[in-house]
């Protein structure tokens, strides 16, 4: 067992606290220091830099107000631990693995894992298992899922990331009875208590864990979530092999995190400010998720784009990881349609004969032609009109109108906005009713009856109603 070191405060300025240490033995980077640990409420930092043979400097996870020069600090040996197993489901829990809800204190002997680790050696993955329908029409066709597998959606602000990824919760719980653990990283407050009412509300909290570090917590506690949510998932696939979906929701706040602990540290920025070591703190985290044995971690991100700027470095570096990317487009938003996931600019590694049916990549292949031709003649129709197209283009235009809205389809997490009852569709009813609308079987169904349903048969079914009224 690691000998605990004890050392003194000499410096703090902010969240950046120098400890000196005596006798020439020094804590190891990212090992934990307990500042002020014989206060009623001392302040968990790490180590982030050796400043000379008996200094180091470290960034707190917790507000440091209160501390002084001079206060005992003591390096316990090893990275910070988080609670881990059974004891931490339905529980929301904070960057070190203190409670934030009202249940309950964990057990004294509950399991702890700590959040730093390597990740698992190329021999040991496995490769992607089989599909993860998500019932989202959209996702399932043009950007499938796998167990294992790791998908990014990208968007700017208000365009519905969020609750994108909490249907997604509602799909893994309901109906693959899995473990979902949830990474609010830099959340509003308002967010984290909207999420712990909804999953109290829909009964699929027992089976999650919610692991936050709120908006208005110093840079540390948001740069480390992730690591404390990839601790808790890594302990249920590796030790339990039971198959985890690890949800994090906003991968861009992580980023900006570590561009603010890199300013603190006194680091220069990289390009667009952002912090030198981005490439690597962002493969820290990717490369932990990954499938071992029998269980995997499927892992979803949300990933904010600063003003719509797809080429920033923070979301590229972030694409370069991913299997699947799902772009979600405000001027689809605009138009009121949901989920505004762009059916052009979004791709999966997975869209591909080893991984689907040849019927599957042939209709998500026609859906995107069709859809792109329509918008190359967007602006002919804008400034002549539809009658000056050709017949063939406008067949293809009122057919790609229609897959757009066919796309579309209501949530089970919006029910309580949109009075309409969320709709889980299979594949099979997906790939069905977008081949008829691209054969031609629709042309004289109106668009307006493929607009937030989920099979084909709800459109013929709301066509009819309106013949016989």
């Amino acid at each position: 067992m690691t000998t605990p070191l004890k050392g003194r405060i000499i410096a703090v300025r902010g969240a950046v606290v120098d400890v000196r240490f005596k006798d020439g033995a020094l804590p190891a980077i990212d090992d934990a220091i307990v500042l002020a640990d014989g206060s009623d409420h001392p302040v968990i930092a790490e180590v982030q830099a050796h400043r000379d043979l008996d200094t180091v400097r470290c960034i707190a996870l917790q507000p440091t107000s209160g501390l002084r020069r001079g206060e005992s600090a003591l390096a316990p040996g090893g990275p910070i631990t988080v609670p881990v197993g059974d004891a931490v489901l339905g529980r929301l829990l904070d960057v070190t693995g203190n409670t934030g809800d009202t249940g309950p204190a964990l057990p004294a002997d509950v399991p702890r894992r700590a959040i730093h680790h390597d990740p698992p050696s190329l021999a040991r993955q496995a490769g992607h298992g089989e599909m993860f329908h998500t019932g989202i029409k959209v996702i399932d066709l043009l950007t499938p899922l796998a167990h294992g597998s790791k998908a990014a959606m990208f968007g700017g602000a208000g365009v519905g990331k969020t609750v994108l990824v909490m249907e997604l919760i509602h799909a893994m719980v309901h109906r693959y009875k899995g473990i979902s653990v949830f990474a609010g990283v830099g959340e509003r407050t308002r967010e984290g208590h909207e999420m712990l009412g909804e999953m109290r509300g829909s009964g699929v909290l027992d089976n999650t864990v919610l692991v936050y570090g709120q908006m208005n917590e110093p840079p540390g506690a948001r740069w480390r979530v992730p690591m404390s949510a990839l601790s808790i998932a890594e302990h249920f696939r590796d030790e339990q092999q039971r198959n985890v979906l690890l949800m994090m929701d906003n991968l861009f706040r992580f980023v900006q995190a570590g561009a603010e602990v890199s300013g603190l540290l006194g680091r220069l920025p990289s390009r667009v400010g952002h912090q030198p070591t981005l490439a690597s703190e962002v493969a820290s985290i990717q490369e932990r998720i990954a499938s071992v044995g029998d269980a995997a971690i499927t892992a979803i991100q949300a990933v904010y784009v600063p003003a719509d700027d797809f080429t920033d470095p923070a979301v590229t570096t972030i694409a370069a990881h991913v299997d699947s990317m799902v772009v979600l487009s405000r001027s689809m938003a605009a138009e009121g349609l949901y989920p505004a996931i762009d059916p052009i600019a979004s791709s999966s590694v997975l869209l591909d004969p080893a991984f689907v049916s040849a019927d599957h990549i042939r209709t998500a292949i026609d859906v995107r032609k069709a859809i792109e031709h329509y918008r190359e003649l967007q602006d002919v129709i804008s400034l002549l009109g539809m009658e000056e197209l050709g017949r063939d283009d406008r067949g293809i235009v009122g057919r790609a109108r229609k897959l757009q809205r066919f796309l579309t389809q209501p949530f089970a997490v919006t029910e309580g906005f949109t009075g309409m009852k969320g709709r889980f569709v299979d594949l099979e009813d997906t790939l069905k009713g977008c081949r008829a609308i691209l054969d031609g079987d629709c042309d004289d169904m109106e668009e307006a009856d493929f607009f937030m349903i989920g099979t084909l048969e709800e459109a013929r079914e709301k066509a009819a109603s309106k013949e016989a009224a």
